[in-house]
């Protein structure tokens, strides 16, 4: 018997809250941002370790980071996901990679 099997890597939805850091390239004035991001991983406890990771090495400060689970998950729980998402996820998988889909900044109001 060999070793540990690989798990398949699947996407998971993560919702990523930042805060304000010097060179994050948020706009004047943002008090933070949201991040939707489609991240692969063999779980989803990988998938938000490599996102915070990522966000970090890009100068962004993560704060919070909420799963919405994997593509079939979302299905199961009723999300409706279009092409546009599901081609993301998919470039995602192949790339073995964090995709970025939106950032929202936050500001006071």
């Amino acid at each position: 018997m060999s070793g540990k099997e690989k798990r398949p890597q699947e996407v998971y939805t993560l919702l990523v809250e930042v805060g304000r850091k010097a060179g994050d390239g948020l706009p004047k004035g943002a008090t933070g941002a949201a991040i939707l991001c489609y991240a692969s991983g063999v779980d989803e406890a990988e998938a938000v370790r490599e996102t915070v990771a990522i966000l970090k090495q890009a100068d962004l400060a993560p704060l919070d980071v909420t799963g919405y689970g994997t593509l079939a998950e979302r299905e199961a729980q009723g999300h409706e996901i279009g092409p546009e998402e599901r081609a993301l996820m998919d470039r995602a998988l192949e790339e073995n990679a964090v995709i970025v889909a939106q950032m929202d900044p936050f500001f006071d109001k």
